[in-house]
């Protein structure tokens, strides 16, 4: 289904009289794997406490004054694992608001400083890239704009008699598998899905656990594998396409606006996002009789540098360069080609472009030689739900493109809640049963997407094409028609195009 703008009216509040459903009707929080039921250590319950002082304009205020709160309404009690609340199981599980059934990461009570003191209250949880991760330059804008977006949805009344609250359980997870799981296991049981999972590995970790559970979440990340249940076994709503049908769409584009390579090296950090994007370019290689060259790389953290990079491409001498790195490897790469005579071009995958590069000494490079892809309209877009996000900020322009991500990664949520409220259900169970069908609509920003299907019936194709310029909003000058291309249409996509890991 469609659902209204996040700044338009929404289902109206209801009268909430409580009762208590028998107990064969909770849910019964399973055991995990990578998610242990230990206690936590000292270490990790004080990060827990001060997690949401990581972020500019997070969550400091609110979880610290929330704290009292929280824990007779949502469930968190100092010292509980996931699987051992008090309260949440005690108050609101197998509890009724007047038509709409509700359990684990929903209560009676109002949110934390809500804006309807009226509303009961839905906690969604984030587990993102925070502070010292490779992508928390993107991942801080991506988390501020889903707190604006849900900020609007409150303000519009909320949803179903409930507002919206993703505050109290945001954590850093700093971009490592181990410590998402451990943050997921800090917030599983006090809430009701995942607004945000950064990372293809990182929520690959937990996803036994979210299946047993019945959590859905939206990820900040873009493998083909999440086009098909075998892997995402009906949990995540993607938006947009994934990185290897970027690739695929993208070398199209290049052929159209360039010339048709007869060679490209792709570079990339390997597994779901690199390796995803190498194997797009394998494919299109292979249907338009192209040579790839697969260059394997780290975030600088890793590598402390990327001169083999540099080495191997110059070696390789290809016509265009498809990057699938961060912002910091995309303008050392680039900007020491360039240097070095290199005359191809490149395509930058979603996550590697960030404005601060026009400040870098690689701007003259990256200005000439590159273009950036994107799945969604920019900041420059006309779309009503462009206009939705640049009134979140009064116009101002964010610190970089991760708002963006960040704004249109909140409309399958707003739609998944809106639909569980309409069916009566926002159990967790509730809410994992009309996935499949389910519409989103986002508002022009990106290519709507139906919920269920595998492979072609739920990827979308449609691409954004942005140009470095520093007179352009957030550094990059982008399209705003959708552009499909004609390869992607004539490919088998069956299955994921490269493994997670």
């Amino acid at each position: 289904m469609s659902h209204p703008k996040p700044h338009g009216p929404t289902t109206p509040p209801r009268a909430r009289r409580l009762t208590a459903l028998t107990a064969a009707g909770l849910l019964a929080f399973a055991g995990c794997t990578v998610v242990e039921d230990d206690e936590p250590t000292a270490a990790d319950q004080a990060a827990d406490d001060t997690t949401a002082d990581t972020t500019a304009d997070t969550t400091a205020d609110t979880t610290a004054d929330s704290d009292d709160t929280t824990d007779d309404t949502a469930g968190e009690t100092d010292g509980d694992a996931a699987g051992e609340t008090d309260d949440a199981d005690d108050t609101d599980d197998g509890a009724v608001a007047g038509e709409v059934t509700f359990d684990q990461g929903v209560t009676e009570d109002a949110c934390p400083d809500a804006v309807n003191p009226d509303n009961g209250c839905i906690y969604l949880g984030i587990l993102s890239d925070l502070t010292e991760g490779p992508f928390a330059a993107l991942a801080v804008p991506i988390t501020d704009a889903q707190r604006n977006y849900w900020q609007q949805v409150n303000e519009a009344g909320g949803v179903g008699g409930f507002d919206v609250d993703i505050d109290t359980y945001t954590r850093d997870t700093k971009y490592q598998p181990a410590e998402h799981a451990a943050q997921y296991n800090a917030i599983a049981d006090n809430v009701l899905a995942l607004a945000q999972s950064l990372g293809t590995v990182n929520t690959e970790a937990v996803l036994d656990d979210m299946d047993a559970n019945d959590i859905v979440a939206v990820p900040a990340s873009w493998w083909s594998g999440y086009n098909f249940t075998e892997n995402d076994k009906g949990l995540i709503l993607e938006t947009g396409y994934s990185y290897c049908v970027e690739a695929v769409v993208g070398l199209d584009w290049f052929t159209e606006n360039h010339s048709q390579p007869a060679s490209i090296a792709a570079v990339g950090y390997p597994g779901d996002y690199g390796g995803d994007s190498a194997a797009g370019a394998q494919l299109w290689a292979e249907a338009n009789g192209a040579e790839v060259t697969v260059v394997p790389t780290g975030p600088n953290q890793v590598t402390g540098g990327q001169d083999a990079v540099v080495s191997a491409v110059l070696q390789a001498g290809p016509d265009v360069v498809l990057l699938a790195v961060g912002p910091a490897e995309n303008a050392e790469i680039v900007g020491k080609l360039a240097a070095s005579g290199f005359t191809g071009r490149f395509l930058g995958s979603l996550p590697t472009w960030n404005p601060a590069l026009l400040e870098s000494p690689a701007a003259p490079a990256l200005q000439g030689l590159f273009n950036h892809l994107a799945p969604t309209q920019q900041w420059n877009g006309d779309s009503p739900g462009v206009q939705a996000m640049k009134d979140s900020l009064d116009g101002a322009e964010p610190e970089n493109g991760g708002y963006v991500i960040g704004w249109v990664m909140s409309y399958p949520m707003h739609a998944l809640l809106e639909e569980a409220v309409a069916s009566g259900d926002l159990t967790r169970a509730g809410l994992r049963s009309v996935v499949d069908g389910l519409e989103a609509d986002f508002q022009g920003m990106a290519q709507n997407i139906t919920y269920g299907g595998e492979g072609k019936d739920v990827a979308v194709p449609g691409l954004i094409v942005g140009t470095p310029s520093p007179d352009a909003p957030l550094g990059i000058d982008s399209t705003t028609e959708f552009y499909e291309g004609s390869t992607f249409g004539e490919l088998d996509y069956t299955q994921a195009c490269s493994a997670s890991s």
